[in-house]
């Protein structure tokens, strides 16, 4: 078995790792605070793929385009997952997991808008599935007016992260073309930090810090270690295999966030949403192997 394969597997567990660990750790906890404790766990992650590459000599050589959209694709990303982090609080992985994945026909949309990439056939079917098997996946059963508010506040978050996300992508192709991917991750992290910390300070939740239990800490590190995980596995198999191949691994990460639900978390799935969750991979999966393929 070749070692790539191994590392984009082992980067697509930790993948679905994270939410599952984040959705724990959030019961008790802020969702402002909680991305602000783990963006912080993540920010060491990102600069030790930084010297291990040794992208770190890359930051004189930035010039102020790259600057700008450093900022704007920060902004998106601390956007995304402010927006996700709320979603988990309030709603089920099994919902909000296939909302965010759908960031990838907006990042579609937006690549052709703004950066004329091809819009072809394959798209439009991708898009098509994608779309499909989200909608399939997403079942509300009748409850009271309350409870169908929770739905939908958990629904635009959902939403508004995979907007954040696609944009997060838009802005890091159009400045991201100059540097090093790695060193641009680990910068944009910093930044997220930052406005993370500045958005609890602003809700007051820095007041929580001291009542947040130990089982809240620990799950919320752990999130942001296996976010980093994710990361180093990722990296290193891109080193040494072909990125058609690694990124559709990457992404079965949404079949693994969904057993873990169905395991640590005990949510169930009917037939309906299982159909889903198998279009939606389609649609995740087709354009590389269609690639492989031809």
């Amino acid at each position: 078995m070749e070692l790539w394969f191994l590392y984009a597997i082992g980067a697509a567990v930790f993948a679905g790792l994270t939410t599952i660990l984040a959705k724990i750790g959030l019961k008790d906890v802020d969702s402002h605070l909680a991305v602000a404790i783990r963006t912080m766990v993540v920010i060491v992650f990102a600069w030790i793929i930084v010297f291990i590459s040794g992208a770190e000599t890359g930051i004189g050589q930035m010039g102020i385009r790259t600057w700008i959209f450093l900022m704007l694709s920060a902004l998106a990303t601390g956007g995304a997952w402010l927006c996700r982090f709320r979603a988990l609080k309030f709603g089920n992985v099994n919902k909000v997991t296939p909302i965010t994945k759908t960031s990838t026909i907006l990042t579609m949309i937006l690549a052709f808008v703004f950066l004329g990439e091809p819009f072809g056939w394959l798209m439009v079917v991708t898009i098509i599935l994608m779309g499909t098997g989200t909608w399939l996946m997403l079942e509300f059963k009748k409850s009271k007016t309350d409870e169908k508010q929770a739905d939908s506040n958990w629904i635009v978050f959902a939403v508004l992260a995979a907007v954040f996300a696609s944009l997060t992508a838009i802005f890091g192709s159009l400045g991201v073309s100059d540097m090093d991917a790695n060193l641009w991750t680990a910068i944009r992290t910093m930044i997220v930090a930052v406005l993370s910390w500045m958005m609890v300070y602003t809700t007051g939740g820095q007041k929580e810090i001291k009542s947040v239990k130990l089982k809240s800490w620990v799950f919320l590190v752990l999130s942001g270690l296996a976010t980093g995980a994710s990361w180093l596995f990722f990296y290193h198999a891109l080193q040494i295999g072909r990125a058609s191949l690694v990124v559709p691994i990457d992404q079965l990460s949404i079949l693994l966030t969904m057993g873990f639900a169905r395991l640590f978390l005990g949510e169930r799935f009917t037939k309906r949403s299982l159909l889903g969750l198998f279009i939606l991979t389609t649609g995740i999966l087709l354009p590389a192997i269609i690639d492989i393929v031809l």
